[in-house]
């Protein structure tokens, strides 16, 4: 694995750059993508940031979000921030494996160092990396800069919530709020605001979570038809699986969304006792030790049986 300051020296010389999110777009990767290319511009360079899909409305309120295009241009170099695996970029894929120079910039423990060039290192968000990059590039954060940063703090940590926290995120975010950055805004635009038809939706989901292994499971499941119903789209259910870490008993939560007939995503959370990484890597998936994901298929019963067995099997709830 390369030293952040090897990958600082080289994004510092190049004269063009796009940068690659990962699929079902998250603040930390979006924010991580705006700042990076902004810093870069700031060199001189021209830089494209791509995502595969539509941005969701959330992220639609701030500066940049709107610039970001779905059809890679040719570069020097391809970045990829936040992805733990290339398939992580979804149609994006192959045009990133497609070029020679690449870097992977993340903090995810399961990440497969795909890149030509790579830089992982665990953090409560990949913002945090981000900004070390951009200060040892020698570029000063500007309010455009701070603001994308703070986005990702404030989203992969759950406000500073998260048990991953630590001094060097809130050193990271003091400087981001130094540099401009809205911290009440960001927090309320991407953790507190709702409309009435997602709070309805939210409260109808929490009510039928189900809990097992002693209460120290929970899980929560949206399906296709709740969304159609109450006319959302699938990023009105992020947050849903936090809810239940805030009930005593739950170690584990789990929130299933229906992608289609017999699929479902997964995210997983854990309070720390258990290490939802490897649990989530048993199907398919990964992520962090705190949080991660993965896909099913198959009958949803079958599906809770899985899960209530792997999470029994390695954290011993």
């Amino acid at each position: 694995m390369n030293t952040i300051e090897e990958i600082a020296d080289q994004l510092k010389t190049l004269k063009s750059a796009v940068i690659f999110t990962h699929m079902r777009p998250d603040g930390d990767t979006l924010g991580c993508a705006l700042a990076l290319s902004r810093a870069l511009s700031m060199l001189g360079a021209r830089t494209q940031v791509v995502n595969e899909g539509e941005i969701p409305e959330k992220f639609l309120a701030f500066a940049g979000m709107r610039e970001i295009c779905r059809t890679p241009s040719d570069a020097q170099a391809y970045i990829a921030v936040d992805c733990s695996e290339p398939a992580r970029l979804g149609a994006l894929e192959p045009a990133f494996r497609a070029k020679k120079r690449t870097y992977n910039i993340d903090h995810h423990v399961s990440n497969s160092r795909y890149a030509a060039y790579n830089f992982v290192r665990p953090r409560a968000s990949n913002a945090e990396n981000v900004a070390e990059l951009i200060a040892r590039m020698g570029v000063l954060q500007d309010a455009f800069i701070a603001g994308s940063l703070m986005i990702g703090m404030v989203t992969d940590s759950g406000g500073f919530t998260h048990g991953d926290v630590n001094g060097d995120t809130l050193r990271a975010a003091a400087l981001c709020a130094d540099g401009g950055a809205d911290v009440g805004r960001v927090h309320y635009e991407l953790m507190r605001r709702q409309s009435k038809a997602r709070a309805a939706m939210y409260a109808e989901t929490i009510s039928h979570i189900r809990f097992f292994n002693g209460d120290r499971l929970a899980v929560a499941s949206v399906t296709q038809e709740t969304l159609a119903r109450y006319g959302l789209k699938e990023d009105a259910t992020d947050g849903i699986v936090d809810f239940a870490l805030s009930v005593d008993s739950v170690e584990v939560s789990v929130c299933l969304l229906e992608a289609k007939p017999r699929q479902y995503r997964a995210s997983f959370r854990s309070k720390g006792k258990a290490n939802v990484n490897e649990i989530a890597r048993v199907f398919g998936g990964g992520g962090h030790v705190l949080a991660s994901g993965c896909m099913f298929f198959g009958d949803f019963e079958e599906i809770l049986d899985k899960i209530r067995d792997v999470v029994d099997r390695y954290t011993n709830l």
